[in-house]
């Protein structure tokens, strides 16, 4: 179970780590807007993203 988990970290930080990589700029505005908005719609962004990759890890399993 450790395996699969620290396997699943993993691909978390490559998949986050190509935008600073590949478009420094693009990921610092990016960062720039989202210190402009309030706490709620980050709250949703972030219950948007577990649904979505909950749905994926039901449709996969």
């Amino acid at each position: 179970m450790w395996e699969t988990f620290l396997i699943a970290v993993a691909l978390m930080l490559i998949l986050e780590g190509m935008l600073p990589f590949l478009s420094p700029s693009t990921w610092r505005e990016a960062f720039r807007k989202l210190i402009e908005i309030n706490d709620s719609q980050i709250r949703f962004i972030g219950l948007t993203s577990m649904l979505i990759g909950l749905m994926l890890l039901l449709i996969v399993s």
